[in-house]
């Protein structure tokens, strides 16, 4: 089904520190209060575990693509017809992966392997760097793509070649100390792009440092804020139509650099 406009929701929530089931429970919950019309929601990075650097923790922690995180995620795409994005950690066979995830209500799966690492945090000693960008998610009728947190500062590896996305989604735990290039790199990316971005953040605070709830935004084609919240959760109507005239109106994407990254 090809939608015109899309609704998105944000959930901003407050992470329990490595505490699966608590998450769950708490998105889960979270998730009955979204506006029934909405298309796709989006949760934080590691929305179930907190965003975890200790060895033994993630161990405990990590699970395979048919997990009971992805599980719940499949369970409640289907129940509530959104679909479902953010990130977990995941276990395979050659290491540990900071994995988004894009969960369709028909049950379509798409995952994307962090490529830039917090080495700042600690991340790159625990979880392998993923090697490709993130694929181009066909939903109802919006082309959109997946980064994770620390991704954003790399412009290259974010870049719409011919208009290949409609949508960049940022699932991120990005703290407040660094709240002022978290927003302008958002605008920027939609900027350059000229595309719709999503910046999903958490709240709360954890050993990283405070979280603000109002670090979670959506960001139209021209950089400007779109998004309003409503009783916690982040709602934002995306125009294709306002996009697509945009995009002929003032075509700057057609004197872009004929190149590819990888």
């Amino acid at each position: 089904m090809a939608n015109n406009n899309l609704k998105v929701a944000i959930i901003p929530y407050d992470i329990a520190w490595g505490d699966k089931e608590e998450n769950l429970l708490s998105v889960a919950e979270l998730l009955r209060k979204i506006d029934k019309d909405t298309d796709l929601v989006v949760l934080p990075e590691m929305f179930s575990t907190g965003f975890i650097t200790d060895n033994v923790l993630v161990a405990n922690l990590a699970e395979s693509n048919s997990g009971k995180t992805i599980e719940s995620i499949h369970r409640w795409a289907s129940f509530f017809n959104f679909a479902i994005c953010g990130t977990f950690i995941a276990s395979t066979a050659t290491g540990y992966y900071n994995r988004a995830f894009f969960i369709e209500p028909s049950g379509d799966e798409t995952f994307y392997d962090k490529g830039h690492l917090f080495s700042l945090g600690g991340e790159s000693m625990i979880y392998q760097r993923g090697l490709s960008k993130s694929p181009i998610v066909r939903y109802r009728g919006w082309n959109i793509r997946m980064i994770i947190c620390y991704d954003l500062r790399f412009p290259a590896w974010c870049r719409s070649m011919n208009n290949d996305y409609d949508l960049l989604i940022v699932p991120a735990n990005w703290p407040e100390s660094r709240s002022y290039p978290w927003n302008q790199l958002l605008i920027a990316r939609a900027i350059e792009n000229q595309s719709y971005v999503i910046g999903a953040n958490r709240s709360g605070r954890d050993d990283f440092g405070t979280y603000l709830q109002q670090d979670s935004v959506v960001i139209d084609h021209k950089g400007q804020r779109v998004s309003q919240d409503k009783d916690g959760i982040i709602y934002a109507e995306l125009s294709k139509d306002k996009l697509n005239q945009f995009r002929e109106k003032f075509p700057v994407w057609k004197d872009a650099d004929d190149f590819q990254l990888m």
